[in-house]
């Protein structure tokens, strides 16, 4: 048996290192297993750190096994991120996860999950608040307040509740244990040692000296690039170029593509662009995720034909992690794959044309074919 934990270390920092840590002193001889989102993350953002690097980083400070999200659910809503990462840890056999949050009250995350997961009075209640013109997430949290008198508005709350929910939904002996965040996920400065990764992504970018708030290994692989400009310019191209086709892209529903087209032609860069977009309706990260999924040519048709987790690829392992791989590959009824080989090039098809896009825009040197796991 395993413990899982799942992350996208954008990048590594001292509040990840805390949380291994708790993980690592809670684990009773258990493997640490993580299921970690690669290049493109779930708010829509690119990995400042790419994915095998991340991988070092995590073995380096005591993960056993790191297995990736595909980017068919690293990069959607809480609801289907969730879904992807609780399936592989159900086929890894792991029986527990480990996650930070803002509310550590597991017995009220259950609740809640029971309530979207069963009422229809429930489900009647966000349809009349989307109707009303707010956001899902909004539309989700003040029906829930409806019904249980508290309201899921902080990032990883909605994604424990999702987590919560899935391992319900999926049937698994999973149990759920929540470690309670010591930041605020939304603080845009570096004000203490463990600090938002949003602070750090924002002090990287200005420049300034963040050694304070990463551990070593992430100085290490940090790199200076301007991949901001890249994605703006390769975005706005594949935008121009395929105008007649935006509303085939997964996310991109109820005629947003022609707000999309008009605001392409008017903006300078890619906030500025997100900003032109957005209304009350599209938030931020919804229209994020949109525009990676238009980056990375990411259909609606790849998005159906992908709803179940058709393999599990290693991304790295320590000896520890090695053996409890063997130990249950036989029983695993989808293929675990460490090489791109011939038989499993298809399956692996959306993630080599999403790296290679990361490469392109993050001007990375890594031949994708000849890649293999990291091993400590």
């Amino acid at each position: 048996m395993a413990i899982g934990i799942i992350c996208e270390y954008n990048p590594f920092h001292n509040g990840h290192l805390y949380h291994l840590n708790k993980v690592k002193a809670l684990a009773k001889d258990e493997e640490i297993i993580l299921i970690l989102s690669g290049n493109f993350l779930q708010r829509g953002n690119l990995s400042i750190i790419n994915k095998y690097d991340k991988t070092r980083i995590a073995l380096e400070y005591g993960v056993n096994l790191v297995i990736e999200l595909p980017f068919q659910y690293a990069t959607q809503s809480a609801d289907l991120f969730a879904k992807g990462a609780i399936a592989i840890l159900k086929k890894l056999k792991c029986n527990k996860l480990i996650f930070g949050s803002e509310n550590p009250n597991i017995e009220l995350f259950k609740k809640l999950a029971k309530i979207q997961l069963n009422s229809k009075e429930y489900d009647k209640k966000v349809k009349k608040y989307l109707q009303k013109g707010l956001n899902y997430p909004t539309a989700l949290s003040n029906a829930l307040k409806i019904f249980s008198n508290f309201a899921i508005t902080n990032p990883n709350d909605i994604l424990a509740l999702s987590y919560i929910k899935e391992i319900i939904n999926q049937n698994t002996d999973i149990v759920p244990i929540a470690i309670k965040r010591t930041n605020n996920y939304h603080c845009t400065e570096l004000n203490n040692k463990i600090s938002s990764a949003t602070s750090i992504r924002k002090a990287i970018k200005e420049l300034k000296d963040i050694k304070n708030y990463v551990p070593k290994a992430t100085i290490k692989y940090l790199k200076n690039n301007n991949w901001e400009d890249n994605y703006f310019k390769i975005l706005k191209y594949k935008i121009i170029s395929d105008n007649k086709n935006l509303n085939k892209y997964q996310t991109i529903d109820e005629g947003i593509e022609n707000r999309i087209l008009k605001a392409i032609y008017i903006s300078n860069n890619l906030e500025e662009l997100i900003k032109t977009i957005k209304t009350k309706r599209y938030t931020y990260n919804k229209i994020n995720r949109m525009l990676t999924h238009i980056l990375c040519s990411f259909t609606k048709n790849e998005a159906n034909n992908n709803k179940e987790i058709k393999y599990i690829r290693i991304l790295g392992f320590d000896n520890i992690g090695k053996k409890y791989l063997n130990s249950i590959k036989k029983n695993c009824d989808i293929p675990i794959i460490t090489n791109i080989k011939k038989d499993n090039i298809e399956l692996l098809s959306i993630e080599l044309k999403c790296d290679s896009i990361y490469n392109l825009i993050m001007n990375e040197n890594i031949d994708l074919f000849k890649q293999k796991p990291i091993i400590k």
